[in-house]
């Protein structure tokens, strides 16, 4: 397995931390997009992100990790399974240059307008059971800093993210506050000492830099932060790139644009192209295949975001 999240326990039961490295999940994000660096970085930053947080979920579902604002970047979004499956996409509003030097802010804030917003999505809803979404002022000059202010305003555990992307990895770390439970193999410990052992953990991974956590295994990188420690380690979780999308799908997306507009695509270019928004895989409706989605009885199917062509 060569992506990798991986989870350890401070010995005392009240922090968490992980780490994920991602190379070839990475890289299949990105094949097919010719994304220029900026988006290379932030992309990667939320794509580190999602499986950093999905992992802490306890639910069959999905989490979507989305930033959309009113700049040249008008969305990124990160979808990742309850099994560390994941997709992402960018959408860049026409006619906007990406510069080599924006950060979050100036590429998807520069009115104000921009939202962080997460969304839990069961994967079997049971009968009354709603899609959480959470939206937050997109806050912090960075993926890290966002996500730290929406979990602050969520009132959730105190957490720190560390994230960091290139062309070739795309990586973090997390390290969170856990409460305290109780049980039979639990350590009796007092606020102060549960205080002084998250203060140390933050003390010692703001030492971290950017460089570091992309060149670095994560076992080299735990040791390094952490080796004065006694760390509880738990299993490997593999991390893999998954997108479903499938021609049913896009059929079903086709269908519900209407047959007087898919027609209208038709009559004007030939046939009708649709690609897939996550994983950029063509797909191509002749007027055969066209006058096939509107005949009765056509079987539906679920969605995928598509961009028609």
């Amino acid at each position: 397995m060569t992506d990798q999240l991986k989870k350890y326990l401070l010995e005392d039961r009240s922090v968490r931390v992980q780490a994920v490295r991602l190379t070839d999940t990475w890289k299949a994000v990105q094949a097919n997009h010719d994304y220029p660096p900026a988006i290379t970085h932030l992309l990667g930053e939320l794509v580190a992100a999602s499986t950093l947080l999905a992992a802490n979920i306890k639910f069959d579902g999905s989490l979507v990790l989305q930033i959309q604002g009113d700049g040249p970047i008008a969305l990124l979004v990160v979808e990742c399974r309850s099994d560390l499956s994941l997709r992402a996409t960018v959408k860049v509003r026409e006619g906007h240059e990406i510069p080599a030097e924006g950060n979050m802010q100036s590429l998807l804030n520069p009115g104000g307008n921009g939202r962080f917003i997460v969304v839990l999505d069961p994967q079997r809803k049971v009968p009354g059971q709603q899609t959480y979404q959470g939206i937050v002022p997109l806050e912090g000059d960075t993926v890290a800093e966002a996500l730290q202010h929406y979990m602050k305003a969520s009132e959730q555990l105190d957490t720190r993210l560390w994230l960091a992307a290139d062309a070739e990895h795309a990586a973090g770390m997390l390290i969170q506050r856990l409460p305290h439970h109780g049980g039979s193999d639990a350590p009796i410990l007092s606020e102060q000492a549960a205080t002084e052992t998250w203060d140390r953990a933050v003390a010692l991974a703001t030492t971290l830099k950017q460089d570091e956590l992309l060149a670095t295994d994560i076992d080299t990188l735990i040791h390094r932060l952490y080796w004065e420690e006694t760390l509880v380690a738990f299993d490997p979780q593999p991390v893999r790139w998954h997108c479903p999308c499938t021609r049913e799908r896009v059929a079903s997306m086709l269908r519900s644009l209407g047959e007087d507009e898919v027609n209208d695509i038709l009559a004007e270019r030939g046939q009708v192209d649709v690609s897939c928004d996550f994983c950029g895989k063509p797909y191509a409706f002749d007027a055969v295949d066209c006058a096939a989605l509107f005949t009765p009885n056509s079987p539906p199917s679920g969605e995928v975001p598509p961009t028609v062509h």
